[in-house]
């Protein structure tokens, strides 16, 4: 998919995460490259990117894409990428983008303290699914973050083209959106 349509960031992300796993460093790094290319916001490809330059033994260039991923993952709240990058800097004896401390808000009725983005959201009326999945999203995901996962996972069916009537489909949606919401499984 990814040579089909070059502009398939999804799809970019998937191949270059597949052949990192696969030991394929080099080629991996050409497509988190592309995927950053056609869009910089992407949070988590800048983790797997410096993962993929520390593994072909190019240090310099990924403390440069760590530095850089932490600052956008900063400002767009993607924590568990942000902390990856950060403690990979501290390993590698880099300095540390450094912030103002982490928000320490008054959680009120109707809210919640969201683990994609850190801060106080509005809270779901309830979970989106009926299921584990569901009930995780609905106890640690804001309204306004599952909303941006819906139209993220949406482009997700769209792009890898997934029959989630198939398990194995559904499994690989259900990642997307956990890397998407900083949810570990």
């Amino acid at each position: 998919m990814a040579e089909s349509d070059p502009n398939n960031e999804i799809a970019h992300f998937s191949l270059g995460r597949a052949l990192l796993d696969a030991g394929e460093a080099a080629e991996a790094a050409k497509s988190f490259q592309r995927v950053l290319a056609l869009n910089p916001n992407i949070s988590k490809a800048y983790q797997l990117l410096g993962d993929a330059q520390l593994k072909t033994g190019h240090r310099d260039y990924a403390i440069q894409t760590l530095t850089e991923g932490v600052n956008v993952a900063h400002r767009r709240g993607d924590l568990m990428p942000k902390n990856e990058m950060i403690k990979t800097l501290q390993d590698l004896g880099a300095p540390v983008p450094q912030f103002a401390d982490p928000l320490t808000a008054t959680v009120s009725a109707g809210e919640i303290l969201c683990k994609r983005h850190g801060g106080v959201g509005p809270k779901l009326e309830k979970p989106p699914m009926r299921n584990a999945f569901g009930q995780e999203i609905y106890e640690n995901i804001c309204a306004n973050c599952w909303k941006e996962a819906i139209a993220f996972g949406t482009k997700v069916i769209n792009e890898l083209r997934l029959p989630l009537a198939d398990p194995q489909a559904q499994k690989m949606w259900d990642q997307h959106i956990r890397d998407f919401l900083n949810l570990k499984q």
